[in-house]
């Protein structure tokens, strides 16, 4: 064998045409298959397997996928999942992925369309969350990577090129976010090197936000024992119930201090599209740094995070590295400077901008903005349904999409296997978190195909088991 590519390209084509035929059968049909499905224990050793040391026909390995791998996925795609915050993908987006993966193009740099649709992408993202028309940024797997990047570009601007060179050497840095931050902010500091002790976890007020009192004395605080703030990370939309910290107040602490302020806006930085819900992120736009997903809110398909940086030279003094074997040009296919790979961590990079700017462009913000408010909306439906009911009862505010509830005189186990059940019997998927030492249902509405009728059938069928 001295090539990859098929004897026979017809069969190949035929093959494609249904596997494309397939999926799009698979996703019209969703909603009558069940949400998601526990894998049996001989497909899980099936993937125990040998390294193959002879080729497959591609058709077995097509219908292998149908029977082992298209059943047990996670199941985020269907109306009825509302655990965790994970969007349902779209259609376009899927087609995307074929066409960038036949063009199997490397957008870590040089001078090639790539770059031009990425640099589209970052541009329309900024004016999404209301950044400067200058603004920076790359797309990265998720928000995690996001974040973690944010960090080191806060770093650059705290110790500059010393701290490329020596590390923290001594410096005493501090961070600050809410309670209630996600744990890929902790990681983030974490794996900066500033360790996990550098972040100081703020309480929350009753509505689940940063105390931007507590802030203020926490920081005075570092201050008075030689510590010096560089980095402050609110939270656009908690992990546990969609709360906002109230970002001006956070962007003038920073500025006070001379602090770095960014924003974790995983999901919810994108209710900046909504008119209904834009107040929630008032401020954003006067982040130095923005971490947020387009396959969230924004139904692209997995994986797609993006990193918005206010001041471009500190993104590409963060990353950017000189090298013979990499050295930019004035001309040819060398050119096309600033590359993404001086704006982040990876040289090896897909076009994952292409399902974005297909996203975009077929969907436009006023359509994204109407999934924006048909989910809050139902998550609003939820929550009176919650809170009329004599035996279930609301736990957190419902700031936005996310819907946090328990079952009177259920024990936590209780509750945990209520929700196990109806995962795995593939009728729902809510997800639980706990509130105060109480496990509680959480409900996160983020897919564009969930309706009313899902939202009043799961309240049905927990009061129908309780």
């Amino acid at each position: 064998m001295n090539t990859l590519d098929p004897a026979n390209w017809s069969s190949l084509r035929a093959l494609g045409h249904k596997m494309l035929d397939d999926m799009v059968d698979h996703l019209a049909s969703i909603r009558e298959q069940p949400v998601w499905r526990p894998m049996p224990e001989a497909v899980r050793q099936g993937f125990v397997a040998p390294l193959p040391l002879r080729g497959t026909d591609v058709e077995a390995l097509y219908a292998r996928f149908t029977a082992d791998i298209q059943p047990y996925v996670t199941g985020n795609l269907h109306p009825r999942f509302m655990g965790w915050v994970h969007g349902g993908g779209n259609p376009v987006s899927m087609l995307a992925e074929l066409l960038a993966g036949a063009m199997n193009a490397n957008c870590g740099g040089r001078n090639h369309v790539g770059i031009a649709v990425e640099r589209q992408v970052i541009a329309w993202a900024a004016e999404m969350l209301g950044m400067p028309a200058e603004t920076s940024g790359v797309l990265l797997t998720g928000s995690s990577m996001a974040n973690f990047c944010a960090v080191l570009c806060a770093k650059q601007k705290a110790l500059g090129e010393a701290g490329h060179e020596s590390g923290l050497n001594g410096a005493k840095l501090t961070a600050y976010a809410s309670a209630g931050v996600h744990r890929c902010v902790t990681g983030a500091l974490d794996m900066a090197g500033f360790g996990r002790a550098a972040l100081r976890k703020i309480p929350l007020d009753a509505a689940f936000r940063m105390d931007m009192d507590k802030l203020r004395e926490a920081i005075a605080a570092d201050k008075a024992a030689g510590f010096t703030p560089f980095f402050i990370a609110a939270t656009a939309g908690s992990v546990d119930a969609g709360a906002f910290d109230d970002l001006n107040a956070a962007a003038d602490i920073a500025a006070e201090h001379g602090a770095w302020f960014h924003v974790d806006g995983a999901f919810g930085a994108l209710a900046a599209l909504s008119p209904a819900w834009r107040h929630l992120t008032s401020g954003l736009g006067r982040a130095d740094s923005i971490a947020f997903d387009f396959h969230k809110w924004a139904q692209v398909t997995y994986s797609c995070g993006c990193l918005l940086v206010r001041d471009p030279a500190v993104q590409n003094a963060a990353f950017a590295q000189a090298t013979n074997y990499l050295a930019a040009a004035p001309r040819g296919l060398a050119g096309g400077f600033p590359w993404p790979c001086d704006l982040g961590p990876d040289l090896s990079r897909g076009f994952s901008a292409l399902k974005v700017w297909m996203t975009l462009s077929a969907y436009g913000t006023e359509g994204l903005a109407s999934l924006v408010e048909n989910s809050c909306t139902l998550a609003q439906r939820l929550a009176a349904q919650v809170q009329a009911s004599d035996r279930l009862t609301l736990l957190a505010p419902v700031t936005l999409n996310i819907v946090c509830f328990g079952i009177e005189d259920k024990a936590n186990q209780e509750i945990l296997d209520l929700v196990a059940d109806l995962q795995e019997e593939g009728l729902f998927a809510p997800s639980t978190t706990t509130i105060e030492g109480r496990t509680v249902i959480r409900c996160a509405i983020v897919n564009h195909r969930t309706q009313a009728g899902d939202i009043d059938a799961l309240v049905a069928e927990i009061l129908r088991r309780i």
